[in-house]
């Protein structure tokens, strides 16, 4: 408001003075314009050898006088003195080149006189002097109603503005005011929503969405929280029953085993953990990219297992991001494949327009299909006493799933009859294809 006020006090003050100097301007051209049709009048006729009449005519409330070459009143209206010049010498030379103001008292007036002076070819020199009573008044009448009006236009604008402004902002006090109250564990309360379609209705949408991300984060770490807590929970509790034990028996070597057992199965587990913290922090970030030839990884993988196969493919399959992220997705994939498959598991990448399909293809007991997209969600297990004996930690499929969006793409789980075919899509990288 101060701002906008200051500028438009400004503004009308530049207005104001803008307007003064044009008609100032305005009402002496007037002024001279009229001397100036006298002048030529008179002019003509001296210059035609015409006798001059007398008195001269001239508009009212001027004064003319016609000198001779000797400065002598020759001719005059009948408001000019016909025996003194209005001007002196030194004055007429001056009033040659320019206009000049004298005192009215040379001609019985009581307003000053603007004098316009021309000479012509026989040396006789025409002095017309119009009064600027009129004019001067002019100018007082228009500075003492700007300076009126001036000052009551600013304060009527002044308070339309404050009026107006502070409707507009209401809804935002009512915003600020909602906002104070909701607290973090307030996670239902939403700001109000204006019933204008303006900036503040959109802004306060945009926050509610903001809450409600917000919210949704909140629900997912205290889940993941709960959830880890319960996790890490299990691995303790069984160390610290296999000590127990020890110290009663003191077999300490097949304790020992266990304990190795446990320990990894808890180093995985935290190593899960942090992997999709980290994806948490980096939500919306792009990662380091890189070319990978799926083709090749996926055989270098299927190395690491037996049974695994890969089905070959044609052509080279180039996609674009972070190549230990890729390996821990197809590893994840594999892992879970082989934890459930009868006989084999069948990795292959394929060409699907602009994108890569990644598959990975195991001959189990299947997952039904209202439970395929629940096995994402992180420490899910549909069998959780044989998960945790093959040494599963539930986040497999969780990380698959982060890894892939943070690559912009998507993972599913398709019925395989039998078993079940995890596909991956990611964007193809067609540069790099050599």
């Amino acid at each position: 408001m101060l701002l906008g006020t200051s500028g438009l006090i400004v503004g009308l003050a530049i207005a104001g003075v803008a307007m003064a100097t044009a008609m100032t301007y305005s009402f002496r051209g007037t002024l001279d314009r009229s001397a100036d049709t006298t002048v030529g009048e008179i002019a003509a006729m001296l210059e035609e050898g015409s006798t001059l009449p007398s008195p001269l005519p001239a508009p009212a409330g001027q004064v003319v006088q016609v000198l001779d070459a000797q400065h002598r009143v020759v001719a005059g209206d009948r408001n000019a003195d016909l025996l003194v010049p209005l001007l002196h010498r030194d004055e007429i030379d001056k009033a040659l080149h320019e206009r000049i103001t004298v005192s009215g008292d040379r001609a019985l007036q009581p307003d000053q006189l603007r004098v316009t002076v021309r000479q012509v070819e026989d040396g006789r020199i025409v002095v017309v002097a119009v009064p600027l009573g009129d004019y001067n008044r002019s100018l007082e009448l228009l500075k003492t109603s700007l300076w009126v009006t001036y000052p009551a236009l600013v304060t009527i604008l002044v308070a339309i503005a404050w009026k107006v402004v502070g409707q507009a902002l209401a809804p935002v006090d009512r915003l600020s005011a909602s906002a104070e109250r909701i607290t973090g564990a307030a996670t239902d309360e939403r700001l109000p929503v204006p019933p204008s379609s303006d900036e503040i209705q959109r802004l306060a949408v945009t926050l509610n969405h903001m809450l409600d991300r917000l919210a949704t984060t909140r629900a997912r770490q205290r889940s993941f929280i709960a959830d880890a807590a319960h996790e890490l929970r299990s691995p303790l509790a069984s160390m610290r029953i296999q000590v127990e034990v020890a110290q009663q028996l003191g077999d300490w070597q097949t304790v020992g085993d266990d304990l190795l057992t446990d320990l990894d199965r808890l180093s995985r587990l935290v190593d899960d953990l942090l992997l999709l913290a980290r994806a948490d922090e980096r939500d919306g970030r792009r990662v380091a990219r890189e070319p990978v030839e799926m083709q090749s990884l996926l055989r270098t993988l299927a190395k690491r297992y037996t049974g695994v196969d890969v089905e070959p493919s044609g052509e080279s399959l180039w996609v674009e991001g972070e190549q230990d992220a890729l390996i821990r997705v197809v590893l994840n994939l594999a892992d879970n494949a082989v934890r459930h498959a009868r006989n084999k598991v069948v990795l292959q990448a394929e060409s699907d327009g602009q994108e890569v399909v990644v598959t990975v293809t195991d001959d189990g007991e299947g997952i039904p299909g209202p439970l395929r997209e629940r096995v994402f969600d992180r420490f899910t297990r549909l069998d959780d006493g044989r998960a945790r004996d093959a040494g599963g930690t539930g986040l497999g499929l969780a990380i698959v799933r982060e890894l892939v969006r943070r690559h912009g793409g998507t993972v599913r789980l398709l019925d395989a009859r039998p078993g079940v075919r995890a596909e991956v899509r990611l964007p193809r990288f067609v540069d790099s294809v050599m």
